[in-house]
């Protein structure tokens, strides 16, 4: 669906934020690109790996989607912090409220795109978290504690975590723990820096072509040097294998098989399996977004001229 006059400046007037979220390999960063050409958007990255330095195949960053055309689309909270550092909701929040700020400045209209989905609902849902202080007796009282009674511990107090990365790694599983015991004491704030009033769409794959796109994808990019990605971090930059399997899916299921763990055919089986149970796992989390109270606009697919319509249905 074409619309007629400037999208952009008609965006503007009803709202000051563009959402494009959907599950893994559905094409939503194409998606965002493509809408943010068509209303003057600039794109801010909800993707919880993607913010890390070198780590590119394996997140699926696509920058090349964002000079396509000959057209660029200025993108944020990409590249921003190197693999040996730890990044979170918190950071996230930070540096997503300024960056939000910069781009209405510039009269361009921000496009959040991603699917993290606890990226994505703290925006939507208007809070802000609060910092959470590390504390070494905490860490040191539960470093002894079997893994499965940690996990069982972290899921009795959040019930829907989303990153499964927090159940794989052990620091990361007492760190989750620690910031979800702190935050049920320290209620997070609700006022946020500034009022975002939200568009949302949402991409929805039947579930067989989404499979495919998943397992053609995990294809194309081993093809395209992820193996080697991964072993760049591990000899170039130094970055540990516990560090590198603490990031999940691609990451983990390579640095195993590099430290010949497992063989080649089993870390592309286990992967291509494990990606497709995290994408039934975001989608479950956009339905609890929808139960809380966003309003998520379902589109079939990627589909441009599907999602110019929602735009235009709201600045009729």
């Amino acid at each position: 669906m074409a619309m007629e006059g400037r999208p952009g400046r008609k965006f503007r007037e009803h709202g000051n934020l563009l959402v494009v979220l959907g599950p893994t390999a559905s094409g939503k960063t194409g998606l965002a690109v493509r809408l943010a050409r068509r209303i003057d958007g600039e794109i801010l990255s909800a993707d919880s790996r993607q913010v890390y330095r070198g780590m590119d195949l394996g997140t699926g960053k696509d920058l090349a989607e964002y000079g396509r055309s000959g057209d660029f689309v200025p993108f944020h909270l990409i590249d921003i912090c190197d693999p040996g550092e730890e990044f979170s909701v918190f950071a996230f929040q930070e540096l997503f409220y300024p960056c939000f700020r910069e781009i209405l400045g510039r009269g361009r209209i921000p496009v959040l795109a991603g699917g993290t989905g606890l990226y994505l609902d703290a925006v939507l849902r208007g809070y802000r978290m609060v910092a959470v202080p590390e504390n070494p007796e905490f860490h040191a009282r539960l470093a002894g504690e079997p893994m499965e009674s940690l996990r069982r511990r972290l899921l009795s107090l959040c019930p829907d975590a989303h990153n499964s990365t927090d159940l794989l790694a052990r620091d990361r599983l007492i760190r989750a723990i620690e910031i979800a015991e702190y935050s049920q004491t320290h209620p997070r704030e609700t006022e946020t820096p500034i009022a975002v009033s939200p568009l949302v769409i949402g991409i929805r794959c039947e579930r067989n072509d989404l499979r495919r796109k998943i397992t053609l994808r995990l294809q194309a990019r081993l093809e395209a040097g992820m193996i080697d990605e991964v072993l760049r971090l591990h000899d170039r930059d130094g970055i540990a294998w516990k560090r590198l399997e603490s990031f999940g899916l691609e990451y983990r299921y390579i640095s195993l098989h590099l430290q010949q763990k497992i063989t080649r055919e089993e870390m592309f089986q286990t992967l291509n399996t494990r990606i497709h149970q995290f994408a039934k796992r975001q989608e479950t989390w956009f339905r609890r977004m929808e139960r809380n109270g966003v309003r998520i606009h379902w589109i079939e697919g990627a589909d441009e001229d599907a999602a110019l319509g929602v735009i235009a249905d709201l600045t009729e």
